[in-house]
C-alpha cells in the first residue's frame, strides 16, 4: 500500500498465513486488523468478516477495509463519508480499495495489474499492481509513505517466521522507487537461488574462495556470509549460491 500518510505500513496491513489478510483505511480502524484476523480464523468468509466488523462500527460511514481469506475471496467495504475518489473492486486472491484518490482510474489500475500478472511472485505482483496505481494517478495529496508486507509458513528469517517481507518505507518523497530498492537488497539477503543453479566447489573454485576469503580475514565462507548478511544463502561447502559467489568476488577484489 501507499498513501499521503507517514507510517502507513504500522496501520493499514494485517496479514496471517493459511488465514487471509486485512486493510484497514480512510479513517483507519486499527482493531480491525486482528478481529478481522480472529473472525477469518474462526471460520467466515471475508464478505462475514468484513460485514461483523463494520456493522459493530458507529464509526463505519469514514471506515474503508478490505480482507481477503484463505480461499482467496475478496470483500470490499468504503463507508458513505469517505472522501473522493473512494471505492474498491475485489477479484480472485484481492480486495483492491483507496480514498482520496485522483480518480477511480487508481483502483481499476490495482486490481487489473494484479490480475495480469498472475504466476509471478505474490511480492512482485504486488510492487508492480502499486506503480500501475500511481501510474493512474494514485493519492491527489501527493507521495508519502509506503510499505509491503507478504506472510507464509516458514517462509521468513531462517523458517523460524511467517514473515517473509516487511519493508516499510515511512516518509519519502518517491516512496514506491524506495519501496522497490529495499526489495532488491532484501531479495539478495534472503532470496533463494533453485539448487541446481547453485555452482559446484571443485578445487580450482575452493581455491579461489580461500584465496578471497583470506584477502577479508576469514577461514569460513559460512563466517564471512553471517557478517555480510548472507547466512540464509550458504548450506555447507559442496556447492554455493551464485549470488554469495558474486558479493564474495565484489568484496575481496583488489580493483
Amino acid at each position: 500500500m501507499q498513501s499521503k500518510f507517514l507510517a502507513v505500513g504500522c496501520v493499514v496491513p494485517w496479514a496471517e498465513p493459511l488465514v487471509g489478510a486485512v486493510a484497514t483505511q480512510a479513517w483507519a480502524n486499527p482493531r480491525y486488523g486482528p478481529e478481522g484476523l480472529a473472525l477469518l480464523r474462526d471460520g467466515l468468509s471475508a464478505e462475514e468478516a468484513v460485514r461483523r466488523l463494520t456493522e459493530a462500527d458507529g464509526d463505519r460511514v469514514e471506515r474503508q477495509l478490505g480482507i481477503v481469506d484463505a480461499r482467496g475471496e475478496g470483500a470490499t467495504y468504503t463507508g458513505a463519508d469517505c472522501l473522493d475518489w473512494a471505492g474498491g473492486r475485489v477479484g480472485g486472491g484481492y480486495a483492491a480499495q483507496g480514498n482520496i484518490l485522483v480518480s477511480g482510474d487508481t483502483v481499476d489500475a490495482l486490481a487489473e495489474t494484479f490480475e495480469a500478472t498472475a504466476g509471478r511472485s505474490l511480492a512482485q505482483r504486488l510492487l508492480d499492481c502499486l506503480d500501475a496505481a500511481q501510474a493512474a494517478g494514485g493519492d491527489s495529496r501527493g507521495q508519502q509513505s509506503a510499505a509491503l508486507l507478504v506472510v507464509g509458513p516458514e517462509q521468513g528469517y531462517a523458517g523460524l517466521s511467517d514473515v517473509f517481507v516487511d519493508l516499510r518505507v515511512d516518509d519519502h518523497e518517491r516512496p514506491l522507487e524506495e519501496l522497490r530498492r529495499l526489495f532488491g537488497i532484501h531479495q539478495v539477503l534472503f532470496g533463494r537461488t533453485p539448487r541446481d543453479e547453485w555452482i559446484e566447489v571443485d578445487e580450482s573454485l575452493r581455491a579461489e574462495l580461500d584465496e578471497r576469503l583470506a584477502r577479508l580475514g576469514f577461514d569460513r565462507l559460512e563466517d564471512w556470509a553471517g557478517v555480510a548478511n548472507l547466512e540464509e544463502r550458504v548450506d555447507g561447502d559442496s556447492a554455493i549460491d551464485p549470488v554469495v559467489l558474486e558479493r564474495l568476488r565484489a568484496a575481496s577484489s583488489r580493483d
